[in-house]
């Protein structure tokens, strides 16, 4: 069985790289974040490597204690004794009625990117297998990947620097390893953080798919989710269909 915390190679990074900032890749055994900073990147690679190990430490302790945190599907009841990371999955988790590690790519992007900014870091990009946490200083457009549908590509979300720091998650049923009980090919959320939009995101693409009708059921999926306390916007894609409710800005972009 593969580690619930490793990651995948990731091609499309090739195509995000944003104007004015440093990339660097910070792997640690199976986990692997694409940082973008201010500045040299390589300045924050250490700190930011040995945030990772504390935190990949931090859920594998955690887990060890509390085997359901790794495996449940559903919410569990909070830990006054955890630490923030894993208080803040469970919130999240409860909020969007999913299982906690739902939220465990955008919390550890989150967390290490909140340590470089507090290190002296004025803008942090960090990318965890499509889901991301953003605090720029100028406007910001992520583009959306979407598996082999026609968007794949030529739509992106723009984040205007006032709506900064955010997470913006993509789950998919189509592309990576993470858990879907619908079809999406991308169910992407902008959220307050990027741990509550990694857990809202997981929901949205479980309550897609054909047997919801026409529109695979996207409608009210994307209402549903936009009603979660936090959940700022929310995008659906899934084959040529496309929806978005909330504050989410999309832009057109070139065929890749």
């Amino acid at each position: 069985m593969p580690s619930p915390l490793s990651y995948r190679q990731r091609d499309y990074r090739r195509r995000n790289l944003a104007s004015g900032l440093a990339a660097c890749s910070v792997r640690v055994e199976e986990s692997d974040l694409y940082i973008l900073t201010d500045a040299d990147a390589g300045q924050g690679e250490n700190l930011a490597r040995e945030r990772l190990l504390f935190y990949r430490q931090q859920l594998e302790r955690y887990i060890q204690r509390r085997p359901e945190f790794l495996t449940s599907l559903v919410p569990l009841e909070d830990d006054k004794l955890a630490p923030p990371l894993i208080r803040d999955m469970l919130a999240a988790a409860s909020l969007a009625e999913v299982g906690p590690m739902a939220a465990v790519a955008g919390a550890v992007a989150e967390y290490v990117g909140r340590d470089l900014l507090a290190a002296g870091k004025r803008e942090v990009v960090i990318e965890n297998g499509g889901d991301v946490f953003l605090a720029r200083r100028q406007e910001t457009v992520v583009e959306i990947f979407a598996a082999d549908s026609l968007h794949s590509g030529r739509v992106g979300v723009k984040l205007a620097v006032a709506a900064m720091p955010a997470g913006l998650c993509t789950s998919s049923a189509t592309i990576g390893h993470s858990l879907s009980f619908g079809s999406a090919d991308a169910a992407t959320v902008l959220a307050d953080s990027a741990v509550l939009a990694d857990a809202a995101a997981t929901r949205l693409g479980n309550m897609i798919g054909p047997e919801h009708g026409r529109d695979c059921g996207i409608a009210a999926a994307l209402q549903q989710t936009l009603a979660i306390p936090g959940v700022r916007g929310v995008l659906a894609i899934r084959g040529k269909l496309l929806g978005a409710a909330g504050l989410i800005d999309l832009v057109s972009l070139a065929a890749p």
